[in-house]
């Protein structure tokens, strides 16, 4: 399997165990961060050999890549992918959050003028 297939940027196959700085680097997501994840996700249990070293099993560093995904691409908090991952379904399971809401032009530059002679006042006053 080559690296674009098994989701990596590495030269290993997609079975090999990676450490924490290989998958580390692979995300882009600091080693501290991918710690504090094991303490947040019960799911997320690397193995660890002498030393505390950490090899991250294939099923553990898709894991990850999923963490990943909904908090820092999805918007998902910590508390949220937890549900999710809990709930053992997928994230189409989870109901996607509202878009936000857009406003008609007019109304826009109306609150945006507001919003300017405020500040404005506020400035004026010595506050802003």
């Amino acid at each position: 399997m080559s690296a674009a297939a098994n989701g990596s940027g590495s030269d290993k196959s997609g079975e090999a165990f990676r450490t924490i700085g290989e998958l580390s680097a692979e995300l882009g997501v600091p080693q501290h961060i991918l710690r504090y994840w094991e303490t947040r996700f019960p799911q997320l249990r690397p193995l660890q050999r002498a030393g505390n070293r950490r090899y991250y099993r294939p099923a553990d560093a898709e894991l990850v890549r999923r963490i990943d995904r909904l908090l820092n691409q999805e918007g998902y908090t910590i508390r949220g992918v937890q549900k999710v991952l809990a709930s053992k379904g997928s994230v189409d399971a989870v109901p996607p959050v509202a878009p936000a809401l857009t406003l008609p032009a007019k109304l826009r530059d109306e609150l945006r003028a507001i919003r300017n002679e405020l500040a404005s006042a506020l400035a004026a006053d010595g506050q802003g």
